[in-house]
This record gives structure tokens, sequence and C-alpha cells, in this order.
């Protein structure tokens, strides 16, 4: 009687256990908040296991608000970034902390009219992950500046350029602009900056380039805030060669032009400068456009008769050579005669003896191929004022002390 009742206590046991843990799973199949999930803790949703910044969705987001991925609790295991921007994507380069818990890139400014996708993963102290996509996108601003440069890209230019660039909007924060412009050469050399109002920003070593350096200059001006609400567009990167050195001394008193290449005297050719009512600067300028023929107009240049029409208006100028923004040229003359080497009788131009048309064979068509964009033609005795700095690329004549001075960051 005591085995059978000891069995039956044994077999109600049994089945209570067998109840207790089908209700267990019927709770959890029925996923409620009494069921595992009570037991073991409800997983969080991505949004509150991973916060990234800016929002989800978020629109005209400014660069400076910045962005962050970062968790609560257990740590980050990998993010991943794009930027996307006129039509190509790049991958954004950050780092998560030390501890564990936050992300930030390496360059915290967000780059303008662009979207960026972020995804994320985490783990927690139960070693569960938890994925998170988000994207947003930045402002796109309504005003743009750009800088045009000289010289042109992949150009083997003469040993006196100048690095010019000249910005389509005025610059008033100069120092953020200057700072996102890379020159640099191989051989290295000093390479300085120097600002000519607000408009336009030049860099050149203290001395004439050396023969064979590779100068390269770099924009990163794109996002870059140049005046309220005006913003930098390029990314690009410019470069250039310095061929043979070439440098012409022009003797307005003598009427002529010493040639010398590499330091060696190439030639002495006779030349007219201008006349004693419009006298050639002095000074040294440098090469900046090369014509086989252009038209020359006095009204252009303030050179007008009583009528207003120019003084003169010489359609088919041949061996053209600008030297100022002003239009100081050294040029071809086919039209006077007798008087080079020996007289001044131009409106401040420097004049070699040509023919109609343009010759290879006459001292203008010589010395036109034989030199560069680039190229320094320095004149002397001349009855006149020291060309400016900023009349073309003059910022030789400037000492290296007061060129430095010029730069926004000093």
């Amino acid at each position: 009687m005591m085995h059978v009742q000891t069995r039956a206590r044994r077999a109600g046991a049994a089945l209570a256990a067998v109840l207790t843990w089908a209700g267990l799973l019927a709770g959890a199949a029925g996923c409620t908040s009494h069921g595992l999930d009570g037991m073991l803790g409800k997983p969080r949703s991505p949004e509150d296991v991973i916060r990234v910044s800016p929002d989800d969705g978020s629109k005209a987001v400014r660069p400076g608000e910045g962005l962050e991925v970062r968790v609560r609790a257990g740590r980050l295991e990998s993010v991943k970034v794009v930027r996307s921007q006129d039509a190509r994507e790049y991958p954004v380069p950050g780092r998560i902390g030390e501890d564990g818990m936050t992300w930030r890139p390496d360059e915290p400014a967000l780059a303008l009219a662009a979207r960026y996708s972020v995804d994320a993963v985490a783990i927690d102290g139960h070693g569960r992950r938890t994925a998170r996509h988000t994207t947003f996108t930045t402002h796109v601003p309504d005003e743009r500046f750009i800088g045009y440069v000289t010289p042109e890209h992949r150009s083997t230019v003469g040993t006196g350029m100048i690095v010019s660039l000249e910005f389509n909007r005025e610059i008033e924060n100069r120092a953020a602009v200057e700072r996102a412009i890379h020159v640099t050469s191989r051989p290295k050399v000093d390479i300085a900056p120097h600002w000519f109002g607000r408009g336009r920003l030049d860099f050149r070593p203290e001395k004439y380039w050396k023969p064979g350096t590779k100068v390269t200059v770099g924009l990163r001006l794109r996002d870059v805030q140049a005046a309220p609400g005006v913003y930098g567009l390029q990314h690009r990167t410019f470069s250039f060669t310095v061929g043979r050195s070439q440098v012409s001394l022009v003797d307005a008193a003598d009427h002529t032009m010493e040639v010398r290449r590499d330091d060696a005297l190439l030639a002495t050719v006779p030349i007219t400068a201008g006349a004693p009512k419009s006298t050639t600067y002095n000074g040294k300028m440098v090469v900046t456009e090369m014509l086989e023929v252009t038209r020359m107009n006095g009204a252009t240049v303030g050179f007008t008769d009583a009528d207003g029409k120019g003084e003169y208006d010489i359609p088919d100028v041949p061996h053209a050579m600008r030297l100022t923004t002003s239009g100081t040229f050294l040029h071809g003359n086919y039209w006077a005669r007798d008087v080079f080497g020996t007289a001044n009788v131009s409106h401040g131009c420097i004049g070699l003896r040509d023919v109609k048309g343009g010759s290879s064979a006459t001292p203008a068509g010589w010395f036109f191929d034989r030199s560069l964009i680039g190229d320094v033609v320095e004149v002397v005795h001349s009855d006149d004022k020291k060309v400016a700095p900023d009349n073309g690329l003059g910022g030789w004549n400037m000492g290296w002390k007061a060129w430095k001075a010029g730069s926004a960051m000093r």
C-alpha cells in the first residue's frame, strides 16, 4: 500500500513539472512581457541602443553641427560613414573612442551639399548585436566662390612665374581661404602668399624658381566660408614645371634688350620703348600671355583723340607678349622705320622689328620663338615709375619681407 502511494506522489510531481514548463513555453510563444523577455530583458529598439546625431532624415544640416555616433551601454563594434557628393561616394574616416561608446569623424566639419549615410553596429553585455542605418543631408548654399589659377595646369613656364589666384567674389575671411590653399615645390623652397585687396592672392618664393622645379597647387576650398553665406566650390590640384631660365634686360635709354639664357648672354636686340609722353614702366615684369597676332586699340588703354577714338588701331600686331594687366606688351612692330636701337616712339610698349604678318627671321619672331610664359623682362633707365606689384605678375618688384607681410595669417 505504501509503495503504491509513493508512486502516485511521484507521478503527480512529474505532471506538475510538465504543466509548469508548458506554461512557460506558452508565455514565450505569446512574446508577452510575462514570458522569457520579461526574465531576460526585452531587447531595446536600434534607436534606443545607438544614437546618431544629426537625427535620421535631417535636412539642411549646417557644417558646424557635427556628426556623432554613441551608445549609452555596451560598446560600438563598427561604424561606417559614407558621404555622397557630386555623384561620387567618399568614405568618411573616423574613430571609436577608447571607452568604445562614441565615434566621431577625423574632420569635424560636415561637407555642404552632401548626403551622409551611417551604418553602425553595437554589442551589449550579453553579446547581443544591434545594427542601425541612418541618413541625413547638409545645407546647400545659394552662393559659391571659385579661384581662377595662373599658370595653366601641366604647363611649362619660365623661372619668374608667380602663382596667382583671382577670385570671383570678394574674400572677407582671407585667413580661412589662405589656409585652404597649399603651394609646394620639388625641390622644396619657402613659398609665401601675398594678398592684393580682397580678390587676389599670389604665391612666390624669395628668388626666381630654379629650372626643373615641379610646383603643385592644392585648392581645398570646398565648403570654406569666404564671406557670410558664401562658400568655396573647388577641391582640385594643379601642377606646373619650371623650364629653363630666361631673363631679358631692357635699357630704355640705350634702346637695347639683353637676352640671357641660364645667366649666359644669348643676344642683344635693338628695341624701341615708350616715347617721352608715354614712357614704359621700370621694373620686373613677367610674360603672362603670348599671341601670334592681336589687335591693339589705343582707346582700350586711355590713348584717345579729341573725337574719343583711339590714337592708334592696329588690327594685326605680330608676336605680342603681355607684360602688365594695364596693357604693356613686348611685341613685333612693322609700321615704324629706323627707330629700333635709336629712338623711343611707342605708347609704352617695347617694340622689336618685325614684318607685316610676322616672321621667325625678324628680331621679334626670334625672341617670340624662344620665350615662355613666366619669363622675366626687366626695364631700366626709363623716365617712369616702377611697375606696381599687382599690375600683371609684378610681385618681384617687392622685397621679401614686404611680400611675406601680405599674408592674412601673420
